[in-house]
């Protein structure tokens, strides 16, 4: 980010300290940061650390003096490579929404030409509430890139979604948009990550160890390099945060499946990494049962819908099917046959049997194999790393640039 020009907007938000470690990172990479805080937002955070931090003077007011002087939010608009407004509040939201321009801040919004990053925060009912989820839906129609706000511990006591992100990952989000490769520029890419829960009853399931980690940094990575992303995520406890990334909770592989299907038409690039189970109980049981009622049982079980043959059949021409399979056992020949039987253009093979592969892990190791049996092996790294090493090898592929 070394020379780029980020205007800062604080708000009045108990997170506004969250401010001060957002500059100091952001100056680190070396932009040169201007900070603009709504009159509210001082209350907070004082101007005299802020200007410390960005080495510039606050803008808070029109004008600074009375001595004919003033701040122009035109100036300022054409000035920036990058906006971040960051707490920002319901209140300015709905401001910045429906165009009331009454403070320093949202002029310069009004007249930025560069892009607009908005992180909120406030309290959890405020952000569920629906006129502020329709002041968010308009801001994305105007082009306005929202990081969602993570959940955590609130300021009112309470727990819930509303905790504006971390400041190091709305500085990934906006380091990643000034060194996006691009290579998915306009690319609609649906992901599928982490495991289903087949519900027994109500309080007892059938599932798998998958944590989500690798269909996540799939998700991360192909937001990066300026993909549209449809994130299809089963029950995990990862938070992403890039404004690119549409994610659809799930829990059971027909809501997955459900959702995959209603997606895939739209996309150009499939990429199955959830571990879906198989198998789910034939009945679901309404009242959780009773060990001594029951005494031993047996669990007839159903195979749940396959979802990569069922896109694997949907498939056009134009679109590309990558699979993920975890073997025990003879995985290359399984794999193989796997490519051929969905229907898949790429499987990517992960095996328990690698240390440091697999489920639960921050690491994985794996092999890519095509249609025509090719093999590219992929050494153990990072899941973020594999994630661009599988990225990469979809673009250099003819199908992807069709």
């Amino acid at each position: 980010m070394r020379g780029k020009k980020i205007i800062l907007g604080i708000t009045g938000s108990i997170a506004a300290y969250k401010a001060a470690y957002l500059i100091r990172a952001l100056v680190k990479k070396g932009a040169e940061v201007q900070v603009v805080i709504t009159p509210a937002g001082k209350e907070f955070i004082t101007p005299l650390t802020l200007a410390t931090l960005s080495r510039n003077p606050v803008i808070s007011d029109f004008f600074s003096n009375r001595d004919g002087t003033w701040n122009s939010h035109v100036d300022l608009g054409l000035w920036a490579d990058v906006m971040l407004i960051a707490p920002a509040t319901a209140a300015t939201i709905g401001k910045m929404a429906n165009g009331i321009a009454d403070n320093m801040l949202v002029t310069t919004y009004m007249s930025c030409k560069a892009p607009v990053f908005v992180a909120p925060a406030m309290d959890l009912d405020m952000y569920a509430h629906p006129s502020l989820r329709q002041n968010l839906d308009k801001l994305r129609s105007f082009g306005n890139h929202i990081i969602e706000p993570s959940s955590g511990f609130l300021a009112s006591g309470l727990e819930g979604k509303g905790r504006m992100t971390e400041p190091d990952d709305i500085v990934e989000v906006i380091e990643s948009f000034f060194l996006s490769k691009e290579d998915l520029q306009k690319k609609k890419i649906l992901i599928t990550a982490g495991p289903t829960y087949e519900k027994i009853d109500p309080v007892r399931f059938i599932g798998n160890y998958s944590s989500g980690k690798m269909g996540f940094a799939l998700a991360k990575a192909c937001a990066r390099r300026g993909a549209d992303v449809t994130l299809v995520a089963g029950p995990v406890s990862i938070e992403d945060s890039h404004p690119s990334i549409h994610r659809i909770d799930v829990e059971s592989a027909d809501e997955m499946y459900d959702a995959s299907v209603e997606a895939f038409s739209s996309c150009d690039i499939a990429i199955l990494c959830a571990a879906v189970a198989d198998y789910k109980p034939q009945q679901q049981e309404e009242e959780k049962i009773k060990r001594e009622q029951k005494g031993d049982i047996v669990l007839p079980l159903v195979r749940n819908k396959d979802i990569a043959s069922a896109l694997g059949k949907m498939k056009s021409s134009h679109q590309m099917l990558i699979g993920f399979a975890l073997e025990t056992g003879d995985g290359i020949l399984n794999a193989k046959e796997k490519v051929h039987r969905k229907n898949l253009d790429v499987i990517v093979l992960n095996s328990l049997q690698e240390k440091g592969a697999g489920f639960g892990h921050d690491t994985n190791k794996v092999t890519l194999i095509d249609k025509k049996g090719v093999e590219i092996d992929i050494p153990l790294m990072s899941k973020s790393e594999v994630a661009e090493k599988i990225i990469d090898y979809l673009v250099k592929s003819q199908t992807i640039l069709v």
